[in-house]
């Protein structure tokens, strides 16, 4: 079994890593374009994320409107969407069970295998989460770095 010190520097690392994943699920500059035009007084630059739409103008303004309905977008939006959703859901329950599995805490006894064991489950979970992310960039067709 690990260290305390490796246990909480993975959890720290799993926990920055969920709430980049919250604010990549968040922000709707998934796909940016932008028009010139003529004049560059009225440009413009559109961001389409999962969950809005928002409008930049060269003059500062800028108008962000939610999607009207979810059956009107496209099915890799929607897919998106959920995988995105599934994966927060899974880190979640990944890091409240290795919570449980850490050194550092008294849940699930004092019994050193079964902690372990716990926190081996919440691992497990943790890497299900990040295929789920894994299938989310090859169906939009991006790859890894």
């Amino acid at each position: 079994m690990a260290h305390s010190g490796l246990q909480l520097l993975g959890f720290t690392m799993a926990a920055l890593g969920w709430v980049g994943l919250i604010v990549c699920t968040a922000i709707p500059q998934w796909q940016i374009s932008s028009y010139a035009g003529d004049n560059i007084i009225t440009a413009q630059a559109m961001y389409k994320g999962l969950w809005m739409e928002c409008v930049s103008q060269s003059t500062g303004l800028i108008n962000c409107k939610t999607y009207d309905s979810v059956l009107a977008l496209p099915a890799s939006l929607q897919a998106t969407r959920a995988l995105m959703v599934v994966s927060l859901v899974l880190s979640f329950l990944a890091m409240m069970v290795a919570t449980m599995g850490m050194k550092c805490t008294r849940c699930g006894g004092d019994d050193k295998v079964k902690k372990a064991r716990i926190a081996m489950t919440g691992g497990i979970v943790f890497i299900v989460a990040g295929m789920n992310l894994d299938l989310l960039f090859s169906l939009a067709g991006l790859a890894l770095p």
